[in-house]
């Protein structure tokens, strides 16, 4: 790179998930996890994409459509991992929402973690630093 080169900021990352059942997907998030929704559109009086935030991360959910292909394997492979303080406290606030959830386990590179499947198959890893 040279000096007079400059280089744009990428500042945050808001992965994008389609769902089956976005109300059912929502409430998993909102209601389950603890997010927030900060964002959303509509059509025909009916949410069909919304942006949910906690803390410093954010994830877009969109009902999904034929053109999406086959729900069957739409989560496979792809993991979201979001990096807090406690796994512990969160275990706690998410089993007080109702959900059955297992210990967190550490990891062979030091973070302890806690894996929650979402409606969709999607995995969602909560991790700290041991």
């Amino acid at each position: 790179m040279t000096a007079s080169t400059t280089t744009a900021t990428v500042r945050e990352l808001w992965p994008l998930l389609f769902v089956e059942d976005l109300p059912r997907s929502l409430e998993f998030y909102r209601d389950r996890l603890g997010f927030e929704t900060v964002a959303e559109a509509q059509a025909d009086g009916r949410v069909f994409w919304c942006r949910l935030r906690r803390g410093g991360a954010s994830i877009m959910l969109q009902q999904a459509e034929a053109e999406d292909g086959p729900a069957e394997g739409r989560g496979r492979g792809v993991a979201l991992y979001l990096v807090c303080d406690d796994v512990d406290a969160l275990r706690q606030e998410f089993v007080a929402r109702g959900m059955s959830l297992r210990e967190p386990e550490i990891a062979p590179y030091g973070m302890k973690q806690l894996t929650v499947p979402d409606p969709d198959g999607y995995a969602v890893c909560f991790e700290c630093p041991v």
